[in-house]
């Protein structure tokens, strides 16, 4: 096997760690994988759970255990912001809409991360805030 590309978006917020912790609970709600009555955190103390991500993962935010600095680089079972200049990489004006994100995977001018990892960038409506764009590989 050699990963699942995936994307969605969640609620925004100010703070983008409570806005991803939003987007999985809101996940989570959806379907729980048949681990049912369990919080996110909750299910990555499981053995099974990970286990579960490891072969075949959710496509989705739920495959990730934390939110890490956008400087940090990518990292196996978590998600990154993206960077500044990488945002400016494919919305020069720092502004990226979702018709800019769409198109920039589309045309592979911003890319997926490598397996189990995840990336995330904040999506603007009438130069505001509206919503975070999540996406990412399965680790299967």
């Amino acid at each position: 096997m050699g990963g699942n590309e995936w994307t969605a978006t969640g609620p925004y917020q100010r703070d983008p760690a409570a806005a991803f912790r939003q987007a999985q609970g809101q996940e989570l709600a959806k379907d729980d994988h048949g681990f049912p009555g369990r919080s996110i955190v909750d299910l990555w103390e499981d053995d099974d759970w990970r286990e579960y991500i490891l072969t075949g993962g959710t496509c989705s935010v739920l495959d990730f255990y934390a939110l890490i600095a956008p400087e940090t680089g990518d990292r196996f079972a978590m998600v990154r912001p993206l960077t500044d200049d990488e945002v400016r990489s494919w919305a020069p004006e720092g502004r990226p809409t979702r018709a800019q994100w769409d198109a920039a995977l589309r045309t592979q001018t911003l890319s997926f991360p490598g397996r189990g990892s995840g990336r995330c960038t904040i999506l603007y409506r009438d130069g505001e805030p509206a919503e975070v764009a999540y996406w990412g590989c399965s680790a299967d």
